[in-house]
């Protein structure tokens, strides 16, 4: 079904930027796939065009990994015409083996002055099919429209509401002092809400344009079969970009970057999950970029799980975990993880949660608000397990009506849940 992980793997594509002209450069797509459609992207004046720091990678990177044809247009190039630039780029699309198919085009200006410099004769190139323009909204007036499907993203407050129309999507971002939010290396990009804007930048062009489509979902399943089945450390990186990442977020673990993650996966993950684990799909959502999974992570604690648990060892106890797990994938690989759990319920089930605990500055003890293996069963069935009980928890006196400090009760896990034991 998946690759023999008894060879290794394909090595990632290497970055391959050449100058068509002054101010032009080509990328051919990183994707595993090797072909794509073209897409320009006019941009300021660049020097980092391969650049990748702190996992940001630069603007001709990130889409080529997308799995488009890159094109790069900078200032420069508009002194030898807007027109004539235009003419050179679309021949170079077409002369290009990469550039599949090659009768759409999508536009990406990520600087307003060059972008008023095309809008005007865009039509007059049938191949460009949808166009995106990222500008300041107190410019917003002197932004020219667009003649095919676009998407405006305007740095600053709304003054009303944003416009939804077939032609014309428009998107405000309050907090964006620049435009320049969406272009790295530079003091006004804001990392997440360049990922929010390029997210309904694929929206539109992967709409309009019809190509790359990827199954998002099949590159999920094959990267955790090589997680979780195959266990394969290298296999698993295989499907991941460049810089790629993993957050589990209840325990801070996982790893940013190629090196550390690869290390994550190798000393703390692949071979560091019991032999009996199951994932239990519950739901799942696939968007234009990224799949968002509910699941329950079935184990017995039979060895130490520090990304789960970090230095607990093993209760030999058995527990149901509601996961949700949001995974980026730009093109055909895997950028980032976002992994969370009921940490509290992993604590219930495994017997290492007391049901009391005192209360500061007084004599009370409150019950802890967490459930046991019930909030698997509610995850899976929803009239499993009747709503609203901890409405019923309340406080209780640290000293029982004989005058005795009350000890902790003790979550035990039965079949049916959970069973408190005193002390």
């Amino acid at each position: 079904m998946y690759a023999d992980i008894s060879k290794l793997p394909a090595p990632l594509p290497q970055s391959d930027l050449e100058t068509v002209a002054s101010g032009i450069s080509l990328l051919p797509p990183l994707s595993r796939r090797g072909v794509g459609p073209g897409v320009i992207l006019l941009v300021p004046s660049i020097d980092k065009a391969l650049a990748i720091e702190e996992g940001v990678p630069s603007l001709p990177l990130k889409w080529a990994e997308e799995g488009y044809t890159v094109i790069v247009i900078q200032p420069a190039a508009f002194e030898n015409g807007v027109r004539e630039t235009l003419d050179l780029v679309m021949k170079t699309f077409q002369k290009s083996d990469k550039c599949k198919p090659k009768d759409v085009v999508g536009l990406v200006a990520y600087e307003p002055e060059m972008w008023n410099m095309v809008a005007s004769i865009l039509s007059d190139f049938s191949e460009i099919v949808s166009t995106v323009v990222y500008a300041d909204n107190s410019e917003k007036s002197s932004v020219s429209s667009s003649p095919v499907p676009a998407a405006y993203h305007f740095a600053g407050k709304s003054e009303g509401q944003p416009l939804r129309s077939k032609g014309r999507t428009e998107y405000f971002y309050s907090a964006a002092k620049s435009f320049k939010f969406a272009i790295p290396f530079q003091p006004h990009f804001d990392y997440n809400m360049e990922m929010l804007s390029y997210t309904r930048n694929l929206t539109l062009l992967k709409g309009e344009m019809k190509t790359p489509i990827f199954d998002l979902e099949a590159i999920w399943d094959e990267h955790t079969w090589y997680e979780f089945a195959d266990r394969s450390v290298e296999h698993t990186m295989s499907t991941m970009v460049q810089e790629p990442y993993v957050n589990h977020i209840p325990t801070l673990t996982g790893g940013v970057g190629r090196v550390k993650l690869t290390d994550f996966y190798r000393h703390n993950f692949i071979f560091n999950n019991s032999a009996d684990t199951e994932l239990e799909l519950i739901s799942r959502t696939i968007g234009i970029d990224r799949v968002v999974d509910e699941f329950i992570f079935k184990f017995t604690h039979d060895q130490e799980l520090d990304w789960l648990l970090p230095g607990v060892p093993p209760t030999n106890k058995y527990a149901e975990i509601p996961f949700a797990a949001v995974v980026n994938i730009r093109g055909d690989r895997l950028y980032h993880e976002h992994i969370t759990w009921d940490q509290g319920t992993a604590l219930a089930q495994l017997g290492l949660l007391p049901e009391y605990l005192p209360f500061p500055g007084g004599d009370l003890q409150y019950r802890v608000p967490v459930a046991g293996v019930e909030t698997a069963m509610k995850l899976r069935a929803r009239n499993s397990v009747p709503s609203n009980e901890m409405f019923k928890f309340t406080t209780r006196s640290a000293v029982d009506s004989e005058g005795v400090t009350r000890g902790n009760l003790v979550a035990a896990v039965s079949e049916n849940g959970v069973e408190p034991v005193t002390n």
